[in-house]
């Protein structure tokens, strides 16, 4: 555990080493309240279920921004030679910076919690739903970083890293929509709304956690994690 430590520290702290960090953080902020506030006094009661479901266009954008720098400028650098030959385990890097990048954008999701705690102010908020929409928007932004950090090993270029970042996070969960769902049949539809990100999140955004989305996101998740430590170890 020393070595996930050592990269966790080193890869967290880098986020506030300059001020994108900090920048990130406020225009995350600023966006979600901007976005909520301005349908609020046209909703007939007290719920955040308007915010949940800005959350995954929102995370399409915004953690491809996190996870693009962390291989690609460790490659643009040439220090991803110099992580290999540290007394470092592929997996303990992967996992120091995976947490490190799920850690800060935890931060980002708890700047939000002043709007659940204004509107069980003006009305009745339902507790029950709120967290559970907490918890799965918090899966669904680990699941993108999965896929992003994944994705960030194929180039030493950020933009590149974020371009096919956002492409992917977008695809899984567009191919859930309705209007895609109703071109397919059978086999194919059932397929594309069982992998899709969209069709689990909205479950458990609802206020129903379902084992079932839970092993999803845990599974997609591993999956990316585990295909980034095979990528590396090739590398390596």
């Amino acid at each position: 555990m020393r070595g996930v430590k050592a990269v966790f520290k080193k890869e967290f702290l880098s986020y506030f080493n300059s001020t994108i960090g900090y920048l990130y953080l406020i225009v995350f902020t600023a966006l979600n309240f901007w976005l909520f506030f301005r349908g609020f006094f046209l909703m007939p009661e007290a719920d955040l279920r308007p915010l949940f479901s800005m959350f995954p266009i929102i995370f399409v954008i915004f953690i491809p921004a996190i996870t693009m720098r962390l291989w690609a400028e460790e490659k643009k650098l040439g220090t991803v030679e110099l992580l290999f030959t540290l007394p470092l385990r592929t997996h303990e890097i992967i996992f120091g910076k995976f947490l490190a990048a799920i850690s800060f954008f935890g931060i980002s999701l708890l700047l939000t919690l002043p709007l659940p705690i204004i509107l069980s102010f003006l009305g009745n908020l339902d507790w029950g739903r709120t967290i559970s929409g907490y918890i799965g928007s918090f899966l669904l932004g680990c699941t993108f970083i999965a896929l992003g950090m994944f994705l960030s090993g194929f180039t030493k270029n950020q933009i590149v890293a974020f371009i096919l970042a956002a492409t992917f996070c977008f695809l899984f969960y567009i191919i859930g929509e309705d209007a895609i769902i109703s071109f397919l049949s059978g086999f194919w539809a059932d397929l594309f709304s069982a992998i899709s990100v969209k069709t689990h999140f909205e479950s458990i955004a609802r206020g129903v956690i379902d084992l079932r989305d839970i092993i999803y996101y845990l599974s997609f998740i591993s999956l990316f994690v585990y295909f980034n430590f095979l990528h590396l170890e090739v590398a390596r």
